[in-house]
């Protein structure tokens, strides 16, 4: 790649990572059950991971989206039984999201669901060579959400 920036091998990194992103998203969404959008795949999949619950606006931050995003989101999620909406018990404005049992199942789904895409993926990119990528992606991460909230 070529490019006119002033550092070319960090715009290239860059770049890479955006290319590989929505490349991803798409042979995710390609083979996700019907009705799990990589959008709220990886809000029940930040659920699992909290433990089962959250407020809508760190929901929001952790996702990259703005609280209208998320809230529509969540309507939806609750609309379709994936997730709870109720009053937060130590502040009674604010609300708490839980996962569901029926969340949690659609959301283990798209995982079976993914197994078949990331074999094929291991095939052309042994465990191991994706293992030592990792530590690097990490602290790219990290470095990017250190910043992203000023610190």
């Amino acid at each position: 790649m070529t490019t006119s920036s002033r550092h070319p091998v960090a715009f290239d990194f860059f770049l890479e990572i955006a290319v590989i992103d929505q490349l991803v998203s798409t042979e995710m969404e390609r083979v996700l059950p019907e009705g799990v959008t990589m959008a709220s795949f990886s809000l029940l999949n930040h659920l699992v991971a909290k433990g089962g619950t959250e407020s809508p606006a760190r929901l929001a931050q952790a996702l990259q989206v703005t609280k209208g995003a998320v809230t529509a989101l969540l309507k939806r999620l609750e609309g379709r039984g994936l997730v709870t909406l109720s009053q937060d018990p130590r502040d009674g404005r604010a609300k708490i999201i839980a996962l569901t049992p029926e969340g949690r199942r659609r959301r283990d789904q798209a995982i079976a669901a993914l197994d078949p895409l990331l074999e094929t993926f291991l095939a052309a990119f042994p465990e191991p060579d994706l293992a030592a990528a990792l530590p690097l992606l990490r602290r790219v991460r990290l470095d990017l959400n250190r910043r992203r909230h000023g610190r």
